[in-house]
Protein backbone atom coordinates (compact mmCIF):
# COMPACT_ATOMS: atom_id res chain seq x y z
CA UNK A 1 0.00 0.00 0.00
CA UNK A 2 2.99 2.53 0.63
CA UNK A 3 4.50 2.13 -2.61
CA UNK A 4 0.85 2.34 -4.24
CA UNK A 5 0.42 5.94 -2.21
CA UNK A 6 4.70 6.54 -3.11
CA UNK A 7 3.72 6.03 -6.78
CA UNK A 8 0.38 8.23 -7.33
CA UNK A 9 2.43 10.86 -4.94
CA UNK A 10 5.09 11.23 -7.70
CA UNK A 11 2.50 11.58 -10.16
CA UNK A 12 0.96 14.75 -8.48
CA UNK A 13 3.57 16.31 -6.60
CA UNK A 14 6.95 14.96 -7.44
CA UNK A 15 9.62 12.75 -6.06
CA UNK A 16 9.99 13.41 -2.36
CA UNK A 17 14.24 12.55 -2.83
CA UNK A 18 16.69 15.74 -3.29
CA UNK A 19 16.38 17.24 -6.55
CA UNK A 20 17.74 20.10 -8.12
CA UNK A 21 15.99 23.37 -8.58
CA UNK A 22 15.60 25.99 -11.24
CA UNK A 23 16.18 29.63 -9.25
CA UNK A 24 13.03 31.53 -9.87
CA UNK A 25 13.26 34.54 -12.90
CA UNK A 26 14.55 37.71 -12.32
CA UNK A 27 10.88 39.71 -11.76
CA UNK A 28 12.40 42.94 -13.60
CA UNK A 29 13.22 41.96 -17.68
CA UNK A 30 14.68 44.46 -19.84
CA UNK A 31 15.28 44.11 -23.67
CA UNK A 32 17.69 45.44 -26.59
CA UNK A 33 15.67 48.20 -26.66
CA UNK A 34 16.05 49.51 -22.79
CA UNK A 35 12.25 48.91 -22.05
CA UNK A 36 12.46 46.60 -18.97
CA UNK A 37 9.13 44.83 -17.72
CA UNK A 38 8.14 44.01 -14.21
CA UNK A 39 6.45 39.94 -13.65
CA UNK A 40 4.77 37.97 -11.21
CA UNK A 41 5.81 35.46 -9.78
CA UNK A 42 3.28 33.32 -11.06
CA UNK A 43 3.09 34.99 -14.13
CA UNK A 44 -0.62 36.29 -13.44
CA UNK A 45 0.73 39.34 -15.03
CA UNK A 46 3.83 41.08 -16.61
CA UNK A 47 4.21 42.82 -20.09
CA UNK A 48 4.95 45.47 -22.03
CA UNK A 49 1.44 46.97 -22.14
CA UNK A 50 1.03 47.56 -18.73
CA UNK A 51 4.57 46.97 -16.57
CA UNK A 52 6.35 48.70 -18.18
CA UNK A 53 9.51 51.08 -17.34
CA UNK A 54 12.25 52.89 -18.60
CA UNK A 55 14.45 53.57 -15.36
CA UNK A 56 15.20 51.00 -13.17
CA UNK A 57 17.63 51.08 -10.11
CA UNK A 58 19.55 49.02 -7.91
CA UNK A 59 20.45 50.23 -4.70
CA UNK A 60 23.00 48.22 -2.37
CA UNK A 61 23.06 50.56 0.58
CA UNK A 62 20.36 52.85 2.37
CA UNK A 63 21.79 56.27 0.57
CA UNK A 64 21.59 54.34 -2.38
CA UNK A 65 17.80 54.20 -1.80
CA UNK A 66 17.28 57.69 -0.24
CA UNK A 67 19.17 58.80 -3.54
CA UNK A 68 17.03 56.96 -6.11
CA UNK A 69 14.00 58.23 -4.17
CA UNK A 70 15.40 61.93 -4.59
CA UNK A 71 16.26 61.46 -7.94
CA UNK A 72 12.36 60.52 -8.87
CA UNK A 73 11.52 63.15 -7.20
CA UNK A 74 13.73 66.32 -8.61
CA UNK A 75 12.51 64.44 -11.83
CA UNK A 76 8.80 64.62 -10.82
CA UNK A 77 8.85 60.82 -11.60
CA UNK A 78 6.44 57.89 -10.21
CA UNK A 79 8.17 55.11 -8.22
CA UNK A 80 7.37 51.78 -7.12
CA UNK A 81 9.87 49.36 -5.57
CA UNK A 82 9.89 45.26 -6.53
CA UNK A 83 11.95 42.78 -4.00
CA UNK A 84 13.55 39.73 -6.10
CA UNK A 85 10.75 37.74 -5.18
CA UNK A 86 7.51 39.94 -6.88
CA UNK A 87 5.33 37.02 -5.48
CA UNK A 88 2.04 39.57 -4.95
CA UNK A 89 -0.98 38.35 -6.94
CA UNK A 90 -2.26 42.16 -7.52
CA UNK A 91 -0.20 44.90 -9.68
CA UNK A 92 1.23 46.74 -6.32
CA UNK A 93 4.33 46.96 -7.76
CA UNK A 94 3.22 47.34 -11.38
CA UNK A 95 4.86 50.91 -12.83
CA UNK A 96 1.67 52.70 -14.67
CA UNK A 97 3.20 54.87 -16.49
CA UNK A 98 5.76 55.93 -18.96
CA UNK A 99 7.79 58.75 -16.52
CA UNK A 100 8.10 55.97 -13.55
CA UNK A 101 11.26 54.62 -11.49
CA UNK A 102 11.16 51.26 -10.64
CA UNK A 103 13.66 50.75 -8.07
CA UNK A 104 15.06 47.03 -7.17
CA UNK A 105 15.99 46.12 -3.10
CA UNK A 106 17.21 42.53 -4.61
CA UNK A 107 20.92 43.97 -4.02
CA UNK A 108 20.00 45.61 -0.40
CA UNK A 109 20.35 42.98 1.31
CA UNK A 110 23.37 43.20 3.26
CA UNK A 111 22.76 44.40 6.99
CA UNK A 112 21.26 42.31 9.49
CA UNK A 113 21.82 43.58 13.06
CA UNK A 114 20.75 41.53 16.02
CA UNK A 115 20.67 43.01 19.40
CA UNK A 116 20.70 40.10 22.31
CA UNK A 117 20.12 42.29 24.52
CA UNK A 118 16.53 43.58 23.64
CA UNK A 119 15.52 40.95 21.65
CA UNK A 120 15.21 42.91 18.49
CA UNK A 121 16.84 42.43 15.07
CA UNK A 122 17.47 45.35 12.07
CA UNK A 123 17.24 43.89 8.62
CA UNK A 124 17.15 46.23 5.14
CA UNK A 125 14.34 45.65 3.18
CA UNK A 126 15.94 43.95 0.59
CA UNK A 127 16.64 40.60 2.97
CA UNK A 128 14.76 37.79 2.35
CA UNK A 129 12.96 36.22 5.26
CA UNK A 130 14.80 32.84 5.06
CA UNK A 131 18.08 34.79 5.23
CA UNK A 132 16.28 36.48 8.60
CA UNK A 133 15.33 33.46 10.12
CA UNK A 134 18.48 31.67 9.89
CA UNK A 135 20.86 34.23 11.02
CA UNK A 136 18.21 35.16 14.02
CA UNK A 137 18.62 31.15 14.76
CA UNK A 138 22.27 31.17 14.78
CA UNK A 139 22.14 33.97 17.56
CA UNK A 140 19.84 31.37 19.93
CA UNK A 141 16.65 33.65 19.39
CA UNK A 142 13.45 33.25 16.93
CA UNK A 143 11.23 35.39 14.78
CA UNK A 144 7.76 33.98 16.39
CA UNK A 145 5.42 35.16 13.36
CA UNK A 146 6.39 33.83 9.71
CA UNK A 147 3.64 33.67 6.30
CA UNK A 148 4.21 29.76 4.91
CA UNK A 149 5.62 30.78 2.49
CA UNK A 150 9.26 32.40 2.53
CA UNK A 151 9.44 33.52 -1.05
CA UNK A 152 9.49 37.32 0.58
CA UNK A 153 11.32 40.23 1.49
CA UNK A 154 11.25 42.08 5.18
CA UNK A 155 9.67 44.81 4.11
CA UNK A 156 7.54 43.52 1.27
CA UNK A 157 5.54 40.90 3.96
CA UNK A 158 5.04 43.56 6.61
CA UNK A 159 4.22 46.20 3.73
CA UNK A 160 1.55 43.62 2.33
CA UNK A 161 0.23 42.11 5.74
CA UNK A 162 1.36 38.66 6.05
CA UNK A 163 0.98 36.27 7.95
CA UNK A 164 1.16 32.66 9.63
CA UNK A 165 -1.25 31.49 12.23
CA UNK A 166 -1.74 32.54 16.16
CA UNK A 167 -4.39 34.41 18.14
CA UNK A 168 -1.41 33.88 21.32
CA UNK A 169 0.57 37.21 22.07
CA UNK A 170 1.25 39.50 19.65
CA UNK A 171 -0.27 37.00 16.92
CA UNK A 172 0.54 35.64 13.76
CA UNK A 173 1.07 38.70 11.81
CA UNK A 174 5.08 39.36 11.03
CA UNK A 175 4.06 43.51 11.14
CA UNK A 176 2.58 43.14 14.62
CA UNK A 177 6.28 42.24 15.61
CA UNK A 178 7.25 45.25 14.00
CA UNK A 179 8.52 47.93 16.96
CA UNK A 180 10.35 50.31 14.44
CA UNK A 181 11.18 51.42 10.56
CA UNK A 182 13.39 53.46 8.43
CA UNK A 183 11.01 55.57 5.79
CA UNK A 184 12.42 57.24 3.11
CA UNK A 185 9.63 59.90 1.36
CA UNK A 186 10.01 63.16 -0.72
CA UNK A 187 11.59 65.99 0.88
CA UNK A 188 12.49 69.73 -0.23
CA UNK A 189 15.57 70.50 -2.90
CA UNK A 190 17.43 71.98 0.62
CA UNK A 191 16.49 68.81 2.18
CA UNK A 192 18.06 66.62 -1.00
CA UNK A 193 15.03 66.12 -2.42
CA UNK A 194 14.69 62.80 -0.16
CA UNK A 195 14.74 62.22 3.25
CA UNK A 196 15.26 58.96 5.65
CA UNK A 197 12.92 59.18 8.67
CA UNK A 198 12.72 57.13 11.98
CA UNK A 199 9.47 55.99 13.00
CA UNK A 200 9.31 54.19 16.81
CA UNK A 201 7.30 52.06 18.67
CA UNK A 202 5.09 55.14 20.22
CA UNK A 203 4.64 56.62 16.92
CA UNK A 204 1.53 56.74 15.52
CA UNK A 205 2.67 56.99 11.92
CA UNK A 206 4.16 53.67 12.44
CA UNK A 207 0.10 52.30 12.29
CA UNK A 208 0.24 53.35 8.88
CA UNK A 209 3.92 52.55 7.14
CA UNK A 210 3.88 49.07 8.80
CA UNK A 211 1.27 47.74 6.60
CA UNK A 212 1.26 50.32 3.51
CA UNK A 213 1.15 48.37 0.55
CA UNK A 214 4.34 50.38 -0.72
CA UNK A 215 2.13 53.73 -0.82
CA UNK A 216 3.33 56.18 1.51
CA UNK A 217 7.47 55.98 1.23
CA UNK A 218 9.88 53.32 0.29
CA UNK A 219 11.29 51.00 3.71
CA UNK A 220 14.72 50.81 4.05
CA UNK A 221 14.89 48.82 7.55
CA UNK A 222 12.65 47.25 9.53
CA UNK A 223 13.38 46.85 13.41
CA UNK A 224 11.35 43.30 14.79
CA UNK A 225 10.96 41.71 17.90
CA UNK A 226 12.41 38.46 19.00
CA UNK A 227 11.88 35.53 21.53
CA UNK A 228 14.19 33.37 23.10
CA UNK A 229 14.83 30.67 20.86
CA UNK A 230 12.25 27.40 21.16
CA UNK A 231 11.38 24.24 19.19
CA UNK A 232 7.82 23.28 17.97
CA UNK A 233 5.94 20.40 18.34
CA UNK A 234 3.27 19.61 15.08
CA UNK A 235 0.89 16.70 14.32
CA UNK A 236 -1.68 16.29 11.33
CA UNK A 237 -4.97 15.02 12.69
CA UNK A 238 -6.76 14.06 9.59
CA UNK A 239 -10.87 13.35 10.40
CA UNK A 240 -13.97 14.13 9.75
CA UNK A 241 -14.97 17.59 9.31
CA UNK A 242 -18.56 17.67 11.35
CA UNK A 243 -18.96 20.73 13.24
CA UNK A 244 -15.76 22.06 11.99
CA UNK A 245 -17.72 25.57 12.25
CA UNK A 246 -18.10 25.83 15.90
CA UNK A 247 -14.63 23.71 16.60
CA UNK A 248 -12.15 26.33 14.58
CA UNK A 249 -12.77 28.24 17.83
CA UNK A 250 -11.54 26.29 20.57
CA UNK A 251 -8.42 24.77 18.19
CA UNK A 252 -7.50 28.40 17.88
CA UNK A 253 -7.10 29.34 21.25
CA UNK A 254 -5.70 25.59 22.12
CA UNK A 255 -2.92 25.65 19.90
CA UNK A 256 -0.44 28.45 19.35
CA UNK A 257 0.19 27.80 16.26
CA UNK A 258 -2.56 25.96 15.22
CA UNK A 259 -4.21 26.21 11.67
CA UNK A 260 -7.15 23.76 9.88
CA UNK A 261 -7.21 22.64 6.42
CA UNK A 262 -10.67 21.89 5.36
CA UNK A 263 -11.38 19.49 2.57
CA UNK A 264 -15.13 19.79 1.63
CA UNK A 265 -15.66 17.22 -1.46
CA UNK A 266 -14.13 14.52 1.07
CA UNK A 267 -16.07 15.75 4.40
CA UNK A 268 -12.22 15.58 5.83
CA UNK A 269 -10.54 18.30 8.14
CA UNK A 270 -6.87 18.15 8.68
CA UNK A 271 -6.07 19.95 12.53
CA UNK A 272 -2.72 21.29 12.52
CA UNK A 273 -1.76 21.05 16.51
CA UNK A 274 0.67 23.19 16.73
CA UNK A 275 2.45 24.51 19.86
CA UNK A 276 5.76 25.50 21.27
CA UNK A 277 8.07 23.67 23.28
CA UNK A 278 11.29 23.79 25.13
CA UNK A 279 14.73 23.67 23.29
CA UNK A 280 15.62 20.53 25.14
CA UNK A 281 12.80 18.82 23.74
CA UNK A 282 14.13 15.84 21.61
CA UNK A 283 13.58 16.72 17.74
CA UNK A 284 15.21 18.27 14.73
CA UNK A 285 12.42 18.28 12.28
CA UNK A 286 11.78 20.45 9.68
CA UNK A 287 8.50 21.69 7.82
CA UNK A 288 8.99 21.19 4.14
CA UNK A 289 5.73 21.80 2.99
CA UNK A 290 4.68 19.73 -0.19
CA UNK A 291 3.29 22.36 -1.92
CA UNK A 292 6.77 23.90 -1.62
CA UNK A 293 8.90 21.80 -2.61
CA UNK A 294 10.85 21.51 -5.90
CA UNK A 295 8.85 19.42 -8.62
CA UNK A 296 10.37 17.47 -11.63
CA UNK A 297 10.11 19.57 -14.48
CA UNK A 298 8.05 17.06 -16.60
CA UNK A 299 5.89 15.73 -13.66
CA UNK A 300 4.55 19.38 -13.31
CA UNK A 301 3.77 19.73 -16.97
CA UNK A 302 2.61 16.73 -17.04
CA UNK A 303 -0.27 17.72 -14.39
CA UNK A 304 -0.41 20.85 -15.83
CA UNK A 305 -1.72 19.30 -18.77
CA UNK A 306 -3.59 16.28 -17.04
CA UNK A 307 -5.87 19.25 -15.71
CA UNK A 308 -6.13 21.19 -18.54
CA UNK A 309 -7.85 18.08 -20.01
CA UNK A 310 -9.74 17.41 -17.64
CA UNK A 311 -11.03 20.97 -17.47
CA UNK A 312 -11.64 20.78 -21.11
CA UNK A 313 -13.73 18.13 -21.15
CA UNK A 314 -15.96 18.80 -17.95
CA UNK A 315 -14.52 15.74 -16.34
CA UNK A 316 -15.44 16.52 -12.43
CA UNK A 317 -14.75 12.41 -11.68
CA UNK A 318 -11.18 12.85 -13.20
CA UNK A 319 -10.83 16.10 -10.80
CA UNK A 320 -11.98 14.11 -7.82
CA UNK A 321 -9.91 10.88 -8.63
CA UNK A 322 -7.01 13.62 -7.87
CA UNK A 323 -8.06 15.11 -5.34
CA UNK A 324 -8.21 11.62 -3.63
CA UNK A 325 -5.15 10.85 -4.33
CA UNK A 326 -3.51 14.22 -3.17
CA UNK A 327 -4.82 13.89 -0.01
CA UNK A 328 -3.99 10.69 0.51
CA UNK A 329 -0.02 10.80 -0.19
CA UNK A 330 -0.27 14.38 2.12
CA UNK A 331 -1.65 11.98 4.96
CA UNK A 332 1.03 9.24 4.42
CA UNK A 333 3.90 12.04 4.24
CA UNK A 334 2.78 14.20 6.39
CA UNK A 335 2.06 17.16 4.00
CA UNK A 336 6.25 17.71 3.96
CA UNK A 337 7.10 17.15 7.98
CA UNK A 338 10.36 15.63 8.05
CA UNK A 339 11.84 14.12 11.76
CA UNK A 340 14.88 14.29 10.40
CA UNK A 341 15.15 16.42 7.66
CA UNK A 342 14.90 13.56 5.51
CA UNK A 343 11.54 12.03 5.54
CA UNK A 344 8.26 11.52 8.03
CA UNK A 345 8.64 8.61 10.69
CA UNK A 346 5.79 9.77 12.68
CA UNK A 347 4.27 12.05 15.06
CA UNK A 348 5.16 14.49 16.84
CA UNK A 349 7.76 16.10 14.38
CA UNK A 350 9.69 18.43 16.66
CA UNK A 351 12.19 20.82 15.44
CA UNK A 352 13.28 24.50 16.02
CA UNK A 353 10.92 27.20 15.60
CA UNK A 354 13.01 28.32 11.95
CA UNK A 355 12.81 25.68 10.82
CA UNK A 356 9.45 24.79 11.34
CA UNK A 357 7.42 28.17 10.60
CA UNK A 358 7.64 28.32 6.67
CA UNK A 359 9.12 26.81 3.97
CA UNK A 360 10.20 27.00 0.10
CA UNK A 361 12.56 24.49 -0.61
CA UNK A 362 11.81 25.05 -4.78
CA UNK A 363 13.88 28.23 -4.44
CA UNK A 364 17.27 26.80 -4.22
CA UNK A 365 19.37 25.29 -6.37
CA UNK A 366 22.75 23.47 -5.20
CA UNK A 367 24.15 23.53 -8.64
CA UNK A 368 24.88 20.25 -10.16
CA UNK A 369 21.81 19.79 -12.30
CA UNK A 370 18.67 21.37 -12.99
CA UNK A 371 16.14 19.30 -13.34
CA UNK A 372 12.95 20.58 -11.38
CA UNK A 373 11.02 24.14 -10.30
CA UNK A 374 8.71 25.40 -8.72
CA UNK A 375 5.65 24.04 -9.40
CA UNK A 376 4.29 27.06 -10.53
CA UNK A 377 7.20 28.52 -12.79
CA UNK A 378 6.14 30.14 -15.44
CA UNK A 379 8.99 29.25 -17.54
CA UNK A 380 7.54 25.92 -17.87
CA UNK A 381 3.99 24.78 -18.65
CA UNK A 382 3.07 24.06 -14.97
CA UNK A 383 0.74 25.13 -12.64
CA UNK A 384 -1.40 28.39 -12.79
CA UNK A 385 -4.05 29.18 -10.31
CA UNK A 386 -5.73 31.82 -8.67
CA UNK A 387 -5.69 32.70 -4.96
CA UNK A 388 -8.51 33.88 -3.19
CA UNK A 389 -7.75 34.94 0.67
CA UNK A 390 -11.00 36.27 2.90
CA UNK A 391 -10.34 37.82 6.42
CA UNK A 392 -13.50 37.10 9.02
CA UNK A 393 -14.80 38.49 12.09
CA UNK A 394 -14.99 35.61 14.35
CA UNK A 395 -18.64 36.07 14.93
CA UNK A 396 -19.16 35.51 11.21
CA UNK A 397 -17.17 32.42 10.26
CA UNK A 398 -18.98 29.50 11.33
CA UNK A 399 -21.92 30.63 9.23
CA UNK A 400 -19.93 31.09 6.36
CA UNK A 401 -18.48 27.71 6.65
CA UNK A 402 -22.54 26.83 7.15
CA UNK A 403 -23.21 28.08 3.93
CA UNK A 404 -20.27 26.76 2.28
CA UNK A 405 -21.53 23.05 3.36
CA UNK A 406 -25.14 23.82 2.05
CA UNK A 407 -23.23 25.20 -1.47
CA UNK A 408 -21.25 21.94 -0.94
CA UNK A 409 -24.14 19.22 -0.30
CA UNK A 410 -25.33 19.80 -3.40
CA UNK A 411 -22.72 17.99 -5.01
CA UNK A 412 -19.38 17.62 -3.19
CA UNK A 413 -17.89 16.82 -6.53
CA UNK A 414 -17.90 20.31 -7.70
CA UNK A 415 -15.49 21.17 -4.63
CA UNK A 416 -12.90 18.90 -6.44
CA UNK A 417 -11.11 21.25 -8.25
CA UNK A 418 -10.21 23.55 -4.73
CA UNK A 419 -9.41 20.05 -2.72
CA UNK A 420 -6.81 19.07 -5.69
CA UNK A 421 -5.14 21.89 -4.64
CA UNK A 422 -5.04 22.60 -0.57
CA UNK A 423 -8.87 22.51 0.12
CA UNK A 424 -9.48 25.64 2.52
CA UNK A 425 -6.40 26.49 4.68
CA UNK A 426 -8.28 27.94 7.99
CA UNK A 427 -5.92 30.20 9.83
CA UNK A 428 -5.85 32.66 12.97
CA UNK A 429 -4.43 36.35 13.20
CA UNK A 430 -4.90 39.00 16.22
CA UNK A 431 -6.49 42.42 16.43
CA UNK A 432 -3.59 44.84 15.23
CA UNK A 433 -2.85 48.13 15.90
CA UNK A 434 -2.04 48.91 12.16
CA UNK A 435 -4.51 51.06 10.34
CA UNK A 436 -4.69 48.38 7.21
CA UNK A 437 -4.46 45.46 9.50
CA UNK A 438 -7.35 43.89 11.66
CA UNK A 439 -9.30 45.55 14.41
CA UNK A 440 -9.98 42.14 15.58
CA UNK A 441 -9.04 39.02 16.05
CA UNK A 442 -9.95 37.47 12.95
CA UNK A 443 -10.13 33.92 10.75
CA UNK A 444 -8.67 33.87 7.19
CA UNK A 445 -8.99 31.41 4.69
CA UNK A 446 -7.26 30.72 1.64
CA UNK A 447 -8.19 28.94 -1.34
CA UNK A 448 -6.17 27.83 -4.71
CA UNK A 449 -8.18 26.71 -7.86
CA UNK A 450 -7.46 26.60 -11.60
CA UNK A 451 -6.78 29.34 -13.74
CA UNK A 452 -6.86 28.79 -17.51
CA UNK A 453 -3.75 30.27 -19.79
CA UNK A 454 -6.52 32.03 -21.84
CA UNK A 455 -8.09 35.01 -19.50
CA UNK A 456 -11.46 34.13 -21.90
CA UNK A 457 -11.79 30.52 -21.70
CA UNK A 458 -14.17 29.98 -18.53
CA UNK A 459 -13.07 26.67 -16.17
CA UNK A 460 -14.98 23.98 -14.84
CA UNK A 461 -17.08 25.03 -11.73
CA UNK A 462 -16.21 28.27 -12.24
CA UNK A 463 -19.57 29.40 -10.31
CA UNK A 464 -19.26 27.60 -7.38
CA UNK A 465 -15.90 29.22 -6.73
CA UNK A 466 -17.77 32.60 -7.53
CA UNK A 467 -20.59 32.14 -5.08
CA UNK A 468 -18.11 31.17 -2.64
CA UNK A 469 -15.94 34.39 -3.37
CA UNK A 470 -18.55 36.55 -3.28
CA UNK A 471 -20.30 34.86 -0.36
CA UNK A 472 -17.20 35.93 1.81
CA UNK A 473 -16.74 39.34 1.27
CA UNK A 474 -20.19 40.69 0.26
CA UNK A 475 -22.62 38.77 2.19
CA UNK A 476 -19.93 38.42 5.38
CA UNK A 477 -18.26 41.40 5.00
CA UNK A 478 -14.78 39.77 4.91
CA UNK A 479 -11.61 42.02 4.07
CA UNK A 480 -9.25 40.81 0.92
CA UNK A 481 -5.81 39.76 2.09
CA UNK A 482 -3.80 43.13 0.36
CA UNK A 483 -1.13 40.89 -1.66
CA UNK A 484 -3.73 38.08 -3.05
CA UNK A 485 -6.83 38.08 -4.83
CA UNK A 486 -8.87 38.81 -7.59
CA UNK A 487 -10.04 42.43 -8.62
CA UNK A 488 -13.64 42.02 -7.22
CA UNK A 489 -12.59 41.37 -3.84
CA UNK A 490 -11.50 44.85 -3.18
CA UNK A 491 -14.63 46.67 -3.98
CA UNK A 492 -15.36 49.32 -0.96
CA UNK A 493 -12.65 48.04 0.59
CA UNK A 494 -12.15 51.33 2.35
CA UNK A 495 -15.42 50.82 3.87
CA UNK A 496 -14.15 47.59 6.02
CA UNK A 497 -11.34 49.02 7.61
CA UNK A 498 -12.51 51.45 10.92
CA UNK A 499 -8.92 53.11 10.59
CA UNK A 500 -8.61 53.71 6.96
CA UNK A 501 -9.18 57.71 7.49
CA UNK A 502 -6.06 57.38 9.62
CA UNK A 503 -4.18 55.84 6.75
CA UNK A 504 -5.31 58.31 4.26
CA UNK A 505 -4.10 61.24 6.17
CA UNK A 506 -0.82 59.81 6.81
CA UNK A 507 -0.09 59.59 3.28
CA UNK A 508 -1.34 63.17 2.72
CA UNK A 509 1.47 63.84 5.10
CA UNK A 510 4.44 61.66 3.52
CA UNK A 511 3.39 61.51 -0.17
CA UNK A 512 1.41 64.53 -0.64
CA UNK A 513 2.03 64.22 -4.54
CA UNK A 514 0.95 60.50 -4.96
CA UNK A 515 4.50 59.78 -5.65
CA UNK A 516 4.43 56.39 -4.59
CA UNK A 517 0.72 55.29 -6.23
CA UNK A 518 -0.24 54.31 -9.43
CA UNK A 519 -3.46 53.09 -11.09
CA UNK A 520 -2.80 49.48 -9.92
CA UNK A 521 -2.72 50.19 -6.43
CA UNK A 522 -5.05 52.81 -6.85
CA UNK A 523 -7.46 50.02 -7.71
CA UNK A 524 -6.99 48.24 -4.48
CA UNK A 525 -6.71 50.78 -2.11
CA UNK A 526 -9.80 52.12 -3.34
CA UNK A 527 -11.75 49.73 -4.32
CA UNK A 528 -14.09 50.25 -7.06
CA UNK A 529 -15.02 48.19 -9.92
CA UNK A 530 -13.72 48.66 -13.12
CA UNK A 531 -15.54 49.12 -16.77
CA UNK A 532 -17.87 45.71 -17.20
CA UNK A 533 -16.69 44.61 -20.51
CA UNK A 534 -17.39 41.48 -22.20
CA UNK A 535 -15.60 38.76 -20.51
CA UNK A 536 -14.59 40.82 -17.66
CA UNK A 537 -16.38 38.37 -14.57
CA UNK A 538 -13.97 35.16 -16.22
CA UNK A 539 -10.79 37.15 -14.30
CA UNK A 540 -12.55 38.50 -11.45
CA UNK A 541 -12.52 41.91 -12.94
CA UNK A 542 -16.10 42.52 -12.38
CA UNK A 543 -19.34 40.60 -10.94
CA UNK A 544 -21.72 39.82 -14.14
CA UNK A 545 -24.91 41.40 -14.47
CA UNK A 546 -25.18 40.31 -18.14
CA UNK A 547 -24.08 36.99 -19.62
CA UNK A 548 -21.85 39.29 -22.04
CA UNK A 549 -20.07 39.43 -18.97
CA UNK A 550 -19.18 35.83 -18.83
CA UNK A 551 -18.66 33.80 -21.97
CA UNK A 552 -22.18 32.78 -23.38
CA UNK A 553 -20.45 31.31 -26.85
CA UNK A 554 -18.60 28.52 -24.63
CA UNK A 555 -21.99 27.60 -22.56
CA UNK A 556 -21.53 30.53 -19.50
CA UNK A 557 -24.31 32.80 -18.55
CA UNK A 558 -24.95 35.11 -15.82
CA UNK A 559 -27.08 33.31 -13.13
CA UNK A 560 -27.59 33.87 -9.12
CA UNK A 561 -26.04 32.12 -7.03
CA UNK A 562 -27.40 28.92 -5.47
CA UNK A 563 -27.63 29.35 -1.66
CA UNK A 564 -26.27 33.38 -1.67
CA UNK A 565 -28.97 33.81 -4.24
CA UNK A 566 -27.86 37.44 -4.40
CA UNK A 567 -24.69 36.19 -6.03
CA UNK A 568 -24.25 36.94 -9.85
CA UNK A 569 -22.06 34.15 -11.00
CA UNK A 570 -20.78 32.55 -14.23
CA UNK A 571 -22.88 29.46 -14.67
CA UNK A 572 -22.11 26.60 -17.48
CA UNK A 573 -25.88 25.96 -18.87
CA UNK A 574 -25.80 23.39 -21.92
CA UNK A 575 -29.98 24.74 -22.14
CA UNK A 576 -29.19 28.19 -21.70
CA UNK A 577 -26.77 27.62 -24.80
CA UNK A 578 -29.00 25.55 -26.89
CA UNK A 579 -31.66 28.66 -26.49
CA UNK A 580 -29.23 31.01 -27.60
CA UNK A 581 -28.44 29.25 -30.38
CA UNK A 582 -31.95 29.20 -31.55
Amino acid sequence: MYYFWFLLGLLVWGSTLPVQAIPPRAPVQCDASTICTLYNSYGAWGDRKDCHVKTVKYPTTEEELRSAVAYANKNKLKVKVVSKFSHTIPKLACPSTDDSLLISTSKYDSQIEIDTANLAVTADAGVGLRQLIDKVEEAGLSLVAAPYWEGVSVAGLISTGAHGSSWWGKGGAVHDHVIGLSLIVPATESEGFAKVIQIGPKDQLLNAAKVSLGTLGVISKVKLALEPGFKRSITYNFTDDSLIETKFIEHGKKYEFGDIAWYPSKHTAVYRYDSRVSMDTPGDGINDFLGFQANEILISESVRATEKALESTKNVNGKCTLAATTLGYKKLIANGLKNNGQIFTGYPVVGRQGKMQTSGSCLYSPAIRIDSSCAWDPRIKGLFFYESTAIFSITKFGDFIKDVKKLRDINPDNFCGIDLYNGFLIRFIKASQAYLGQSEDSVVVDFNYYRSDNASIPRLNQDVMEEIEQMAFFKYGAKPHWAKNRNLAFLNVQNKYPNYGKFVAAKKQLDPQNMFSSEWSDQILLGKEGPKSEGCALEGLCICSEDRHCSPSKGYFCKQGLVYTEAKVCRYSPSSLSQSLL
